[in-house]
């Protein structure tokens, strides 16, 4: 029993102890309560440096690729933008090109048509010219052909009205039957 009043003593003194104070905070508690503050403060430096400044990093430059991409991508839409633009232009220029092309084309066509027609005109005016001009000839010619005829008949008529010894009745019956041989048509022309 004597132990168990020592025990009840012992007791009894670490609760007055324990009861005069606040919250019941000795020294080693608070002393504990640094270390373990300091520990935690040298865990989160610690941490901070070998996983917040990496993750952080790793997120910093990520953000700066994004933006680099972003700003690529802004540049390159622009300058598709742009090439877009020349292109369009080359294009309206191209159509203003094949029309200019197509109306030279046309206007040189009606120059050439013109030419032709012209070219053809003169040719068919040449070519009446020269026909006009044998048929001048030929007429010449049957002019001569029927003067010499004339001067064959005369000769003839000549030849025999001095072979006969014609009289003025005689000799109008052979100019008659002279000019039927002849026909009218070739007094004519």
């Amino acid at each position: 029993m004597n132990n168990r009043m020592a025990q009840l003593a012992f007791l009894a003194t670490d609760d007055d102890r324990v009861t005069g104070r606040i919250f019941g905070l000795d020294l080693q508690i608070v002393f504990d309560a640094l270390i373990l503050a300091c520990a935690v403060f040298f865990l989160f430096f610690l941490l901070s440096y070998l996983v917040f400044n990496p993750a952080r990093d790793f997120l910093r430059k990520r953000q700066e690729r994004i933006e680099s991409d972003l700003a690529t991508a802004a540049a390159e839409k622009k300058e598709a933008m742009e090439f877009k633009a020349e292109y369009d232009a080359r294009l309206a220029d191209a159509d203003a090109e094949v029309d200019r092309i197509l109306t030279e084309g046309k206007r040189r066509a009606k120059r050439r048509e013109s030419e032709i027609i012209d070219a053809a005109n003169e040719e068919a005016s040449r070519i009446m010219e020269r026909t006009q001009r044998e048929i001048e000839l030929e007429k010449s010619k049957v002019r001569d052909d029927v003067k010499k005829e004339m001067i064959s008949v005369a000769t003839e008529m000549a030849g025999r009205f001095i072979s006969e010894n014609m009289t003025a009745g005689k000799q109008e019956q052979l100019l008659d039957s002279v000019l039927k041989e002849m026909g009218d048509s070739t007094w004519q022309g």
